[in-house]
């Protein structure tokens, strides 16, 4: 048995190489073709195709379920053609036998998405972004024209951040800081040139502060002068602040929940709820994080019976397009869950877990159908007559 695994292992794994192969060079290539108007005298070929060198990670994590399918379906149906898979079955290896060892030799390549999702995806998103905004002075994602948006608490009430420029480092420039008390009332708008990060302080360059004083609102709705002036301003070299924000926070905010780490997406969840700010889309992405090793046994188990159904007859152009279909079918169903949650307000783990454990069901149901589709023959005849052949015993 031991030699059998290893010998389908080797099949499948062939295939997939190929298959992942050919579609992240031909992904890679459209993408090139679609960016090549960008290239001018500042920004040259050598950058773009260093950009796309650094989105590889991220197009094969996301070519990989599809990858293994087409490949495993390649296989699989190749040996069926050769009647090994018959030879394995006279042997003694039932359907879900058969299955059981698709899944062992899946989990080599589950370890290898794992260590893309965790670890290479993040890292090379990152260096991506930085990329971008040393090449391109703009990042692909998370800001809006007015630059980008942060919210945090303090001991005294509230801040707004907004960030004009993030710079590679994961410090800041062009930054403009709004401070409110409890009751929601401006108390000090900031403005610095620069700002970096370090042990939990937030450290302002060049600052021009505008400090409102705690009396002013109640003065001027009752028509009366202060005391002392209601706004002060203040110009100094550098001010500390108090911050929880950090530089991996700031670039999280550059990258999509999809292509953070699960650890920093989970911190970044907490800093968004802690500061009551919508984190929907972010758990959304959390459980599908967490569920996307599992796609790559859902992935197998429907190459598993696509593969061996009318081995005599099918060919193996037919199953790869069959195979294609029902993984366009499985990613839009994923798509109209996530969709579908996001618009009614489903449990995160409803939109993650429901469509996988749907294709995971019709697909082990597929396979146990055609393992016993003679068993299944003999009991429609015996309990349909009409099914029955002219002249047959018992008729």
């Amino acid at each position: 048995m031991r030699t059998s695994r290893r010998y389908i292992a080797k099949e499948i794994y062939r295939s997939c190489a190929v298959v992942v192969v050919a579609l992240v060079g031909l992904f890679t290539f459209f993408s090139l073709v679609d960016k090549l108007d960008r290239v001018g005298d500042d920004f040259r070929l050598i950058h773009l195709l260093y950009l796309e060198v650094l989105d590889l990670p991220t197009r094969l994590y996301d070519l990989l379920p599809i990858g293994l399918l087409i490949g495993a379906i390649l296989a699989l149906a190749g040996l069926a053609q050769r009647h090994e898979l018959v030879i394995l079955r006279v042997s003694g290896v039932s359907a879900m036998g058969l299955m059981r060892m698709l899944w062992r030799i899946v989990l080599p390549l589950v370890i290898i998405a794992v260590l893309l999702a965790e670890f290479i995806v993040p890292a090379t998103e990152i260096k991506l972004s930085e990329a971008n905004l040393t090449m391109l002075g703009r990042s692909t994602s998370g800001r809006l024209e007015s630059g980008y948006w942060f919210k945090e608490r303090t001991p005294e009430g509230e801040r707004v951040i907004n960030v004009a420029t993030l710079l590679p480092s994961g410090n800041v420039r062009d930054v403009v800081i709004y401070e409110f008390d409890r009751r929601q009332h401006l108390r000090a708008l900031m403005q610095a040139e620069r700002g970096t990060f370090a042990n939990g302080v937030l450290t302002l360059a060049d600052v021009r502060a505008n400090e409102i004083a705690a009396d002013a609102a109640s003065a001027l709705s009752d028509g009366q002068p202060t005391q002392d002036s209601p706004v002060r301003l203040v110009q100094e070299d550098a001010r500390d602040l108090q911050t929880g924000l950090t530089p991996e926070l700031l670039l999280s905010r550059v990258l999509t929940p999809e292509r953070m780490s699960m650890f920093n997406l989970w911190r970044y969840i907490d800093y968004l709820e802690d500061n009551q700010l919508v984190a929907d889309r972010q758990v959304v992405a959390l459980w599908r994080k967490a569920v996307y090793p599992f796609t790559l046994f859902i992935m197998i188990a429907i190459a598993a019976p696509i593969s061996v159904m009318q081995t005599r007859r099918g060919g193996v152009g037919g199953k790869v397009f069959i195979g294609i279909l029902a993984g366009v079918t499985y990613f839009m169903a994923n798509q109209l869950s996530l969709n579908a949650g996001m618009l009614y307000g489903w449990q995160p783990w409803t939109t993650a877990l429901v469509p996988n454990l749907l294709a995971l069901g019709i697909a082990l149901a597929a396979l146990l159908l055609l393992d016993n589709r003679n068993r299944l023959s003999l009991v429609w005849r015996y309990w349909w007559p009409w099914a029955r052949v002219p002249g047959e015993v018992g008729a």
